[in-house]
């Protein structure tokens, strides 16, 4: 007998649980399934030789303060039904963007960011603040919106070269699948989420959030089946019908949303009918090399959380011609933030790498290319944490493959298509996307794609979920 369900969910990532979560809590009965025997998708965990290493999370953005009423983050707690001391969450001690000359800390204050930005650049002050004002009207999560360039609006507001480049850097770095911009509402939400709530951390790192993702789906009914990955989504002339699995199984429904992106998702259509979506591929991959110390970065002399790094006065933001950049590049300190229990300390960059160089790479090439791109983290770490190198004690590195291999996103594209389906929506009836593809960035973008989709495409309009 074959299974059948309310709302079949493909991944079980950040957007797919948030989703499930939401459906099951005003009683559809869902079925999340994951490829994977862990949940996570870009966002996951692993472990080697007893450290636990985060995949994809530096910081957590949107950071709100207890009580603090209106903000993403409460309001995705309050969607979950996750309460705020679930997910103990740490502050920054402060963020830097890098430049060759010039450095901007910031911290989840706006004021600290504004005082850099009076000593550093007097004559854009006033023009920032108008920035912030512009930020803070805009409707960035208007589902109608086309792509509009945030390299023709900055100017408008502020005219000085460098600092557009350092506001863009860490917005693009962050989230943009475009090359060297970013449409404006995303921008606006990038700049939101860092600049005007800031960054922290989960005590537990992604684990801790996936962890209490699973615990509030199964809580509320929700099946969450792992090693389970779609062979195809089977659809008839009115719309999807279900799922065949990879062993056969058949699993039947008239809603199906998926967190694999929009080409992957088109790509497991079993019969598409014309006219045939080809969706772009998008063009960003990257490397990332971690370090694990014996000594905290603090005890070395660097306290920031994240550093948005350029070696160039204008940002370089586009798909390498070699095997990774290091014009530009994001540090991350997973240490330090206000409280560590971590018993040891770590470091971590990321590069933009070319996803068909890597691809070409036979066995020995792959791993003497790995050891590169660990040894120009290490100089480029040196650079803002002196002798680093004198307290490794493991390290490792992950590819464009790599992340092709244990998220299926095509060419190990991590922001996803620029094709972006704001509405989720997919030429096919009951076929909706959540997550990256939808338009959403980041985990807390994850998070609330999952939730909105849910509410928008979930329920019918006599039933919609209200709260």
């Amino acid at each position: 007998m074959q299974e059948k369900y309310d709302v079949i969910v493909i991944g079980a990532g950040l957007s797919g649980l948030a989703a499930g979560i939401r459906l099951a809590m005003f009683g559809k009965k869902v079925c999340i399934l994951e490829k994977h025997s862990i949940p996570g998708g870009l966002n996951s965990f692993y472990q080697r030789k007893g450290v636990q290493f985060d995949v994809g999370l530096h910081a957590l953005t949107n950071f709100a303060k207890r009580g603090e009423k209106g903000l993403p983050l409460t309001k995705i707690l309050k969607q979950l039904r996750i309460s705020y001391d679930e997910l103990d969450l740490k502050e920054q001690f402060f963020s830097q963007i890098a430049f060759p000359d010039l450095s901007l800390s910031f911290t989840n204050e706006l004021e600290f960011l504004v005082e850099e930005i009076n000593k550093n650049f007097p004559e854009e002050s006033d023009s920032f603040l108008k920035l912030v004002e512009k930020v803070k009207q805009f409707n960035a999560f208007s589902l109608d919106q086309d792509f509009v360039s945030t390299r023709e609006i900055l100017p408008q507001y502020i005219k000085d070269p460098l600092l557009q480049e350092m506001i863009l850097a860490p917005t693009l770095a962050y989230g943009s699948a475009w090359e060297n911009d970013v449409d404006f509402s995303q921008f606006v939400i990038l700049f939101r989420s860092i600049f005007l709530e800031g960054l922290s951390k989960p005590m537990g790192g992604i684990r801790k959030v996936l962890g209490l993702l699973e615990k509030r789906f199964n809580e509320n009914g929700g099946i969450l089946k792992y090693k389970s990955p779609v062979k195809n989504i089977i659809q008839n002339t009115k719309g999807v019908e279900g799922v065949i699995l990879k062993n056969g199984t058949i699993l039947k429904s008239d809603t199906i949303i998926s967190s694999a992106g929009f080409p992957e998702t088109m790509d497991m259509v079993e019969e598409e009918l014309p006219p045939k979506i080809s969706p772009e591929v998008g063009s960003f991959s990257f490397t990332e090399s971690i370090a694990v110390l014996n000594k905290k970065p603090k005890e070395l002399g660097q306290k920031a959380a994240t550093i948005f790094y350029s070696s160039l006065p204008k940002y370089k933001y586009e798909n390498p011609k070699t095997h990774y950049g290091t014009e530009t590049a994001i540090l991350s300190f997973p240490n330090n933030f206000e409280e560590d229990p971590m018993e040891e300390g770590m470091a971590r960059v990321t590069f933009l790498a070319n996803y068909n160089l890597w691809k070409q790479l036979d066995r020995a090439s792959y791993k003497d290319k790995k050891e590169e791109v660990f040894e120009s983290s290490l100089r480029l770490f040196e650079e803002f944490c002196p002798k680093i190198k004198d307290h490794l004690i493991l390290k490792d590195v992950f590819t464009p493959t790599t992340i092709e291999k244990f998220t299926n996103h095509k060419k190990g594209t991590i922001y996803g298509s620029p094709q972006k389906q704001k509405r989720g929506t997919t030429p096919i009836k009951g076929l909706i996307l959540c997550g990256t593809d939808q338009g959403f960035l980041g985990i807390i973008g994850s998070l609330l794609s999952g939730i909105s989709m849910a509410n928008l495409h979930g329920f019918s309009p006599t039933q919609g979920a209200t709260s």
